[in-house]
Parts: structure tokens; C-alpha cells; sequence
């Protein structure tokens, strides 16, 4: 055990993993945090607290982290290097394993013209690849990115990347991810996957590397709420790929039950994916729907969870 968390353990058992996503509040309200956690526990194996995502102000995805820790949850911290420099990661990251936490997300992080500070001074001292090199030499050799010796216990992270399987160039996409597992990935989240046998082919050329047999792959899976939703991933989300098959069926679905069809959708996926060859789990991002999930794993056949 590297990190010895329930997600390493459930992976390293052999079980088919499901992580959920957890998006903090843009305010000081724990009531949030505890109600999106009860929409999750027991349905999920590790919950991703996002880390001001979209480079929007939202509450400190480690005090999060702690919060869901308290309600029995297993998190999965985000970190994004546009927001703090080595020295302040490496801090948190010391406060985050002497406060239990044991999952950790490696992420360059979006920038910060896509938020709700547009002229706030980005940092980027790193970027995700650095920062996983830098998180695995701090467990594994004991040695902060300067060189200089842990003084006392060293954090221990099961180290997490995200790798977008469609994004351009396609042919690069399995290299970089075999680059984030020698830097030091222990399991990988993709983009959400919609466009299936895409997927498939990117998740061959990366078994035809061995890279899954270097690091877990969990493939992205979402609900769509509306045609609307469906539409806007498919025409405004870069590196995002959504067949227009599935734009069209959630058009066709009365105003109602789209709700009900998008999570059809995602089921369907789940099925799916869970067949290709290389694939160890599915990660479930529900943002500001996370009552979904329970549905969501239920329908696909993912309960109960297992326990490690």
C-alpha cells in the first residue's frame, strides 16, 4: 500500500471502482457540504473535492476534505498549481497528510480568466506533470522538490492525474498519459467520455503501451441534465467530445424526462466502458447534481460498494 486509502484498496483488490465529485460551496456554509455528502456516502468509493474549479472562489477544498472525513467519507483533495507556488503546495501538502487525508488530484488547474477574478495574477510555478513528480518524490524518497530531507514522517498520497482522451492531437493523448504515470500517477481520472468508441481506441493504444498496467484508469462518466446541457458540452467545452447522436436523443426527450434520459445516458456509458479492456473504474461527476448518483450506480449495476 502506498497510501494504504479505500479507493488504493479497492483497485489494488481488483474491484471494478466508482469515485464521485464533490463541487464546495462559493460561501462558508457547511450545510452544503453535508448535504451533497449524504448524496454520496455509501454510493461511492472516494468523493474528488474540486479545488475552485473553473478558477471560481469556492471553499478550501482541503477543509472540505477534513468536513467529509468527519461524515465517514473518503476524499480524493484536488491541487492546482495556478494558485500557490512549490513551497505553498508542499505546506498543504504536509497539513493535508497530518490531517488524514490520503487521496490526492493532480492538476495544472484552469486559468484565471475563465473565473470570477479574470485579473487575479496566475502562479503556474508548476504544472500537473511536475507536480506529480514532485508529490511521489515527497513519499517515496522522502525529499522535498529542493532536494532537502523530510524531517519526520513524509506525506503518503495515492497519487491521482486527469488525462483527456480526446483532445487534440488524438495520437499524443496515450503518450502524455504514460507520461503522468512514470512521473509518478498512481490512478488516472479521464474527461467525461460520451463519445464511446473513441474511448475505446485511445484505451487500446494505451493497453498496447502496458501504461494500465502501470497506473488504474477510471474513465469520466456525467449525467445530462437537459438538451441544453447536452448542447453546451458539445458546442462550448474545449476537449470535450459529444456525439451529436446523443445531443439529438436528449432533444427528442420531452422537457420532463430529460433529466431521467441524461441519466440513461450515463448509465449506458458506464456499461460500456466497463467492458473495455484496461479500464479499472468509473469516475462519476454529478457537479450541483450529486443526488443523481445514487440512481446512477444503482441502474449500472455498481452497488453495493465494496468493503476493504
Amino acid at each position: 500500500m502506498k497510501a494504504g486509502s479505500n479507493l488504493e484498496k479497492v483497485l489494488t483488490a481488483g474491484y471494478f471502482a466508482a469515485t464521485g465529485e464533490l463541487g464546495p460551496p462559493q460561501s462558508a456554509d457547511t450545510a452544503v457540504i453535508e448535504k451533497k455528502a449524504g448524496y454520496l456516502k455509501g454510493y461511492v468509493d472516494a468523493v474528488n473535492i474540486t479545488d475552485c474549479q473553473t478558477a471560481v472562489v469556492r471553499m478550501s477544498s482541503m477543509a472540505v476534505a477534513v468536513m467529509l472525513l468527519r461524515l465517514g467519507l473518503e476524499p480524493t483533495m484536488q491541487m492546482t498549481c495556478r494558485d500557490r507556488n512549490r513551497i505553498a503546495i508542499q505546506s498543504d501538502l504536509l497539513g493535508a497528510a497530518a490531517l488524514g487525508i490520503k487521496n490526492l488530484l493532480c492538476l495544472t488547474g484552469d486559468h484565471q480568466v475563465f473565473g470570477n477574478h479574470p485579473t487575479a495574477k496566475n502562479v503556474f510555478d508548476l504544472d500537473s506533470m511536475q507536480l506529480l513528480s514532485m508529490v511521489k518524490g515527497l513519499r517515496d524518497d522522502r525529499r522535498f522538490q529542493c532536494g532537502d530531507e523530510v524531517k519526520g514522517p513524509e506525506p503518503r498520497f495515492f497519487i491521482g492525474a486527469a488525462a483527456n482522451p480526446f483532445a487534440d492531437p488524438f495520437d499524443f493523448r496515450p503518450y502524455r498519459l504514460a507520461k503522468k504515470a512514470k512521473a509518478g500517477a498512481d490512478f488516472i481520472q479521464t474527461q467525461i467520455v460520451f463519445n464511446v468508441p473513441k474511448f475505446r481506441e485511445y484505451m487500446k493504444r494505451v493497453v498496447d503501451l502496458g501504461v494500465h498496467e502501470q497506473c488504474y484508469i477510471l474513465a469520466g462518466v456525467a449525467p445530462i441534465k437537459s438538451f441544453g446541457a447536452a448542447r453546451y458540452m458539445a458546442t462550448k467545452v474545449p476537449g470535450m467530445d459529444v456525439p451529436d447522436e446523443i445531443v439529438q436523443r436528449m432533444k427528442a426527450t420531452p422537457k420532463e424526462k430529460q433529466a431521467e434520459e441524461g441519466i440513461k445516458v450515463c448509465v449506458e456509458v458506464i456499461q460500456q466502458v466497463r467492458e473495455i479492456p484496461g479500464v479499472a473504474g468509473v469516475h462519476i461527476m454529478a457537479i450541483e447534481w450529486e443526488e443523481s448518483v445514487a440512481e446512477i450506480t444503482a441502474q449500472a449495476g455498481l452497488l453495493p460498494r465494496p468493503a476493504v
